[in-house]
């Protein structure tokens, strides 16, 4: 095999407060931080199965409007779980929503404006909807 991994960098305007998603949202493991003049530049957040690289992004720390930058497609071993984790930090979710394709998800945006979303296949899901109120 050529290629045996992939580790996407994904430029943040403020790494600390980029680790409140990716750290305490999704329970990713920060790990080689990289600092200039004590303030976090650069590191890795992973699991046993998942690496990515937080950077500091080039240039201004602004944004800009049109900037779409990068969509990440998670799926998530318990749906609903993970939705309210991030409820419960803060982050804005939309609805769980079935679509027509098969999937059942809803979305995140984090606080560098990146759009996440979180999916699973709407059959795998069958046993596993919270019980609604009678």
């Amino acid at each position: 095999m050529l290629v045996e991994s992939c580790i996407p960098v994904v430029p943040s305007a403020d790494l600390e407060k980029s680790l409140r998603f990716w750290a305490d949202g999704l329970g990713l493991t920060m790990d080689r931080p990289m600092r200039k003049d004590g303030r976090l530049i650069g590191c890795m957040v992973h699991n046993e199965r998942l690496s990515f690289w937080l950077n500091q992004r080039a240039g201004t720390p602004i944004k800009p409007d049109d900037y779409h930058g990068l969509s990440l497609y998670w799926s998530p071993g318990d749906l609903h779980a993970i939705r309210e984790r991030l409820l419960r930090l803060g982050f804005q979710a939309s609805g769980i929503e079935d679509r027509d394709y098969g999937q059942t998800e809803f979305f995140v945006v984090d606080d560098d404006g990146y759009t996440h979303c979180f999916g699973v296949a709407t059959s795998d899901l069958v046993n596993t909807r919270p019980a609604r109120p009678a």
